[in-house]
């Protein structure tokens, strides 16, 4: 009787085989650009590496600020009281 589930090492063998023909594409990709082009996606990937996580550090960063000032009581605001007399008026 033929099992219908896979096993564990058929799987990471379905993975490393998926992993394997993504690069090999990747690498055919690379090898077809010119030079400009290739230059253009390095400098993008770098600026991607680079401020990518910078930015989500700041989100999160200023996230956990407001978080901890709300926390303190810093957005509770008194309630306004209005006077609908005025102290100058007779």
């Amino acid at each position: 009787m033929k099992t219908i589930n896979k096993t564990c090492t058929d799987t990471v063998q379905e993975a490393w085989n998926a992993m394997v023909r993504i690069l090999r594409h990747a690498i055919r990709r690379l090898e077809r650009m010119p030079w400009p082009t290739l230059l253009t996606v390095c400098v993008m990937l770098a600026l991607l590496i680079t401020l990518l996580p910078l930015a989500l550090t700041l989100f999160v960063l200023f996230l956990l600020v407001k978080l901890a000032a709300n926390a303190l009581g810093a957005g509770r605001h008194a309630p306004h009281r209005r006077d609908h007399a005025h102290p100058d008026a007779q």
